[in-house]
């Protein structure tokens, strides 16, 4: 019997240690019971503790992925994740603005988790120029949101005001992570057509972080392609996040040092054990 499932598309770069970008991606949609597709727009040479080279594909073969997909599948929701340069984000959103009936999450992808940048800083216009507003969610974590504003979010008492003005500047939702602010818990907040969800996890003690915020902006999109409200997306990639952050695992490096990663392997496992029942 055929079994019909949605489908999402992530146009992001490649990350040979499969702990972000497309590879992260394409694990979360498996996980939601998605089929996923793929643009790649830079491939990286990199693991959880460094980035070495950013090889960017060329804007026209990135154009020549997106329009072949969108012609040969019924896509439902797409996210963009590493863009890189403004000559990807714009051509991205050129074609992008010709199907606006998709859920488009988009994360701004510009520092990875070690500090090595992601994005040429033309690229930094082209965003709030042309691919921002044409959103359904913005992810930003506070690096990026403070890039997009040009001004500091130093505690959780300002990160409402700045996910407000973000809302407002780009017309769109806002999911400002607040991970990355100090104390023994985390908030996310989402700003929704005015209404404000507040997400607060508990601060997890683990080593991995390497492809957290590409995890969980794919998981809003694998969730949005099944019907779900934005704030129910929201609250079950973070769940979803949480899990893989629990159950991470750890590789000792032939170089020396160790290298953690999200253990989203493992929930595929129970879940085609359980599926199988």
């Amino acid at each position: 019997m055929t079994q019909t499932v949605p489908v999402a598309m992530s146009i992001a770069g490649s990350d040979c240690s499969a702990g972000a970008g497309i590879q992260a991606d394409l694990k979360t949609f498996q996980h939601f019971h998605v089929h996923g597709l793929t643009a790649i727009t830079c491939v990286v040479a990199e693991t959880a503790n460094i980035v070495r080279a950013v090889h960017p594909v060329p804007v026209a073969i990135v154009c020549d992925q997106i329009s072949l997909l969108l012609d040969a599948f019924p896509v439902v929701a797409v996210k963009t994740g590493m863009l890189y340069s403004a000559a990807h984000v714009t051509a991205v959103a050129a074609i992008l603005k010709n199907h606006r009936g998709l859920q488009l999450v988009v994360d701004p992808v510009m520092i990875a988790s070690t500090g090595a940048s992601l994005l040429e800083p033309a690229a930094l216009a082209a965003y709030r120029e042309w691919l921002l507003p044409m959103a359904r969610v913005i992810t930003p974590n506070l690096a990026e949101a403070e890039a997009l504003l040009g001004e500091r979010i130093t505690d959780e008492a300002s990160l409402e005001g700045a996910a407000r003005r973000l809302a407002r500047q780009f017309g769109t939702a806002v999911l400002l992570k607040g991970g990355h602010l100090q104390g023994p818990a985390c908030l996310d907040l989402l700003v929704d057509d005015g209404e404000v969800f507040r997400f607060t996890e508990e601060r997890l003690e683990v080593g991995a972080s390497h492809g957290t915020g590409c995890t969980l902006a794919a998981a809003i999109t694998a969730a949005l392609a099944h019907g779900e409200s934005l704030p129910r997306a929201v609250a079950q990639a973070k769940n979803f996040l949480g899990t893989t952050l629990r159950q991470c695992y750890e590789f000792p490096s032939p170089g020396g040092g160790t290298i953690h990663a999200l253990n989203q392997d493992t929930l595929l496992e129970k879940t085609t054990r359980d599926t199988r029942r």
